[in-house]
């Protein structure tokens, strides 16, 4: 496969820019249109579901390589990379990791996340520059997002990261796409053509958004950063968390609202205030 170019493949449908199943939009009532955007997105979870097996692959993985101190980067460029940005800036907040294990990188840098930067995602190199700024070794793992799956500096990142012995996975909406041939666990949620023809900020990035949920939330559930259905591990960064914070620890110890209030600001989490709690009372 060469190493400085997209490779064709004979048996790839773009699907995400095939014409909406839905004609005349500018001629629909309000009503109309979110009663027909509402039956399009009723399609995303189910197509979701049918890569479970796909994801749950990729997630007994990462969390093998993150107990290692392993590491997650996503990789994308416009709405894709929003997303892993966006999925990786939530892990320190609700889950209390550090922010350097979930690392989100977006074509165009900080810039693109607010404004388009015009070519950054034609760059075939540029995402395999930037894992090498961070050092990506093989006990990491970087997922490639696409909703179409042809983003060169996904398949670049991609190409790089295989042939360097780092589990790679790849997300997109279209079947037998570029980045996937380029990963080793292919995740392809196929969400049908979008309601306003090619904006795969719609469908596609409601699907890619679950996956990605899905990744960490289970990862971090299983790396033990979640007790019961609760996260003990949550920073406390305002009111409503520190009062959540409080009222898990008065359910799970029995102690009124003020001597848990109390513990928690001590020990500054959930986990901590509990776990010194019940080693205390031994």
């Amino acid at each position: 496969m060469g190493k400085n170019k997209v490779v064709e493949n004979k048996s790839f449908i773009n699907v995400t820019e095939q014409n909406s199943l839905h004609e005349n939009l500018d001629k629909k009532s309000v009503a109309e249109l979110l009663i027909e955007m509402n039956e399009e997105d009723r399609k995303v979870p189910l197509a979701v579901e049918k890569a479970i097996p796909q994801i749950e692959m990729l997630v007994e993985k990462i969390v093998e390589r993150m107990k290692r101190g392993g590491r997650i980067f996503y990789l994308g460029a416009g709405t894709s990379g929003r997303l892993g940005v966006l999925d990786a800036s939530e892990i320190p907040p609700t889950f209390g990791m550090p922010p350097h294990l979930v690392v989100g990188l977006i074509a165009g840098g900080e810039k693109a996340l607010r404004n388009p930067v015009e070519n950054a995602e034609d760059d075939l190199e540029r995402g395999w520059e930037e894992l090498l700024n961070h050092k990506v070794n093989v006990s990491d793992t970087v997922i490639g997002i696409a909703a179409s799956g042809t983003t060169p500096y996904v398949i670049g990142a991609l190409r790089n990261a295989r042939a360097n012995g780092i589990l790679t996975a790849s997300v997109s909406c279209n079947p037998n796409s570029p980045i996937a041939q380029e990963a080793e666990i292919k995740i392809e949620v196929i969400v049908e053509p979008e309601f306003v023809t090619g904006s795969t900020r719609l469908k596609s990035g409601t699907a890619q958004k679950l996956v990605l949920n899905m990744i960490t939330t289970v990862s971090m559930i299983k790396l033990g950063r979640v007790k019961g259905n609760k996260m003990v591990n949550m920073q406390l960064s305002n009111a409503k968390l520190v009062d959540r914070g409080i009222r898990m620890i008065v359910e799970d110890l029995g102690l009124d609202y003020d001597q848990a209030k109390n513990i928690l600001l001590i020990h500054g989490s959930v986990k901590k205030a509990i776990d010194a709690f019940r080693l205390q009372k031994k």
